[in-house]
């Protein structure tokens, strides 16, 4: 004869062994106290509900929960996450059986005694208890795979190789170069530092991002895209220099081999050094797997007069999959783009390719073509199209964006065939941080195009050989000024002057020969795109100007107001307005007697 247990042990009415182990589902121990095994109840329950706690505790610290949010992003902790899902599984799996045990406890009567507890096992019951556990099995597994797809894209993404498929031919080396030369010490210690890779500290940090026009069937592995970006973890400022790829003559640093053997500077064009140097192990210093990028670093860095300590790299077919993984970017065309020759890697030949301007929604497709195309525009142009990109991608984009389980899988994927970087795994943390904290808004750009920062070869051989060499000394004086803590109101200057966009016509007054010119680099080292008309040397309607005249036309000034007070400043003069429709510029600066002597810093 089998009776129910007494009241104090169990209610009259059975419990459901499948509701049991449902609500253990929900939570360990709500299904034991539903069995009313209240002590085992309280028992399962206070782990997790300690552990939630600690971690709702954690979480109202901002501090703690930032660090948290990116601490997703170092292997390790992946690992240890992977592990935690075991073990919580493990528990849970303990729990819902359990419950379910308890439920379907009976107690037989065995000659109006009771006898010892059973376990009755009925079909159903045990068809709903498998069909528990394997729903809390899924969702362990779901979140295993995530973790699975973070942690080897990271790996990936991080590998001790850059992603170059090309294979190199040997390129000379100069007679008697050692083969495990590594770079030494710049010249000028203090602002030329060594271009070896010196690991990041938490300060200041400065990344060469390559974007590479990489096309195995044609074994060529050019880094068409160069920019270095800089952060300043205080003020989370950001600074970008482009570095044009026809750029030649780069200094090199004078302990490599390569300096001696080329006469202190690479003589082509900077974006071939990357496969030139991984050919030339007597010349460059690094291994196999890192002597193209650690040469374009120290190369670059030399240039800059900084040090680089990392890179990223970026494929331009696998940039396209990331930027649609994202659901495309949001981009601020200030200026249109026709090209009607642009090519394109799906076969399709050349196609014509016209993006107005304004805001523009665009795919990864679309968005390569604004940051690449260059037949009907400059290749400085180019550089501050890239930028612009890179910019507007980071402020559409945060961390939580990468952990989308909706993404991840098709992002990972991406990542893992678009990037690669030899920042180190273990500060990956902090480096996504610093990322989180950067100030797109107090964003500094240079392009080092001519004629500023460069001078462009004569237009008779351009169609031989285009190419410019750098002005070493004022590109150097650039970034010095750009790390400078006093330089903010300048660049904020620059920044603000760049939107404006206004177009000044600068004309010699005065007849001091060469005053012209040299205002006209002063004003463009200031932000503002001046220019001295080519007809009559740049003279203006007669050379008796006693002071500088500056002239707004045809209402421009209404949406210039720091052209306005830059000029006024500099000058030390208040504008005058005219209306004039033959006038196709913004304004008119007339030298005089009186010009103060304008020079650039650094040339």
């Amino acid at each position: 004869m089998i009776r129910p247990v007494p009241n104090a042990e169990r209610p009259a009415g059975r419990p459901s062994p499948f509701a049991a182990a449902f609500l253990s589902l929900v939570f360990p121990g709500l299904g034991h106290l539903y069995a009313r095994r209240p002590a085992r109840a309280l028992a399962f329950a206070a782990p997790p509900v300690l552990a939630l706690a600690l971690l709702a505790g954690l979480a109202a610290n901002a501090s703690t929960r930032d660090v948290l949010k990116v601490s997703i992003f170092d292997p390790f902790v992946l690992d240890v996450v992977l592990a935690i899902d075991v073990l919580v599984f493990l528990y849970r799996l303990i729990a819902v059986v359990d419950a379910y045990r308890c439920a379907a406890v009976e107690v037989p009567e065995l000659g109006g005694r009771l006898g010892r507890p059973r376990v009755s096992f009925a079909p159903l019951s045990l068809a709903g208890l498998v069909g528990v556990i394997l729903v809390m099995g899924m969702a362990h597994v779901a979140l295993a795979r995530y973790d699975r797809i973070a942690h080897d894209t990271i790996m990936a993404v991080t590998s001790d190789s850059p992603s170059n498929p090309v294979v190199v031919p040997a390129a000379s080396g100069a007679p008697g170069a050692s083969a495990a030369a590594t770079p030494g010490a710049a010249i000028g210690a203090a602002t030329q530092p060594q271009p070896s890779i010196v690991p990041w500290n938490g300060g200041r940090l400065n990344v060469l991002l390559v974007g590479v026009d990489q096309r195995p069937a044609q074994q060529t592995f050019n880094t068409d895209t160069m920019i270095v970006a800089s952060i300043d973890p205080s003020s989370g400022a950001v600074s970008m220099f482009s570095v044009p790829r026809d750029t030649e003559q780069v200094p090199l640093p004078p302990s490599w081999p390569a300096a001696a053997y080329f006469g202190g500077a690479y003589p082509n064009k900077i974006n071939s050094l990357w496969t030139y140097a991984e050919g030339a192990p007597d010349l460059f210093p690094g291994t196999a797997s890192n002597r193209g990028v650690t040469a374009l670093k120290g190369a670059l860095g030399y240039l800059l007069g900084i040090q680089i300590p990392y890179y990223v790299q970026v494929n331009f077919s696998g940039f396209r999959q990331v930027v649609d993984t994202l659901g495309g970017v949001t981009v601020d065309v200030q200026l249109p783009v026709s090209d009607y020759d642009y090519p394109t890697d799906n076969g399709r030949g050349a196609i014509k390719l016209y993006i107005p301007p304004g805001i523009q929604h665009m795919s990864g497709e679309l968005a390569l073509a604004y940051a690449r195309s260059r037949h009907a525009t400059s290749d400085f142009d180019r550089s501050q199209r890239q930028q612009r990109v890179i910019t507007s991608i980071r402020q559409q984009t945060d961390v939580l964006s990468f952990l989308d389980p909706n993404k991840l899988d098709a992002l990972g994927q991406a990542l893992r065939n678009a990037v690669h970087t030899d920042f180190p795994r273990d500060q990956l943390p902090q480096l996504v941080s610093l990322i989180e904290k950067a100030n797109t808004n107090n964003l500094h750009s240079f392009v080092f195009d001519p004629p500023d920062y460069a001078i462009q070869c004569p237009p008779a051989t351009c169609a031989v050989n285009y190419w410019i060499h750098p002005n070493v000394a004022a590109i150097r004086q650039a970034v010095a000024q750009a790390f400078a803590a006093g330089s903010t109101s300048l660049l904020d200057s620059r920044t603000k002057l760049g939107a404006e966009a206004a177009q000044v016509l600068v004309e010699n007054g005065s007849g001091v020969n060469g005053q012209a010119t040299a205002t006209a680099a002063y004003l463009k080292y200031l932000g503002i795109n001046a220019t001295v008309p080519s007809a009559n040397g740049g003279r203006a309607d007669r050379l008796t100007y006693p002071n500088t005249v500056v002239t707004f036309y045809n209402g421009a000034q209404a949406s210039m107001p720091e052209t306005v007070r830059v000029l006024q400043s500099t000058f030390g003069v208040t504008i005058q307005t005219a209306t004039d429709p033959t006038v196709k510029v913004d304004a008119v600066v007339i030298t005089g007697a009186q010009t103060p002597q304008l020079t650039v810093p650094g040339g």
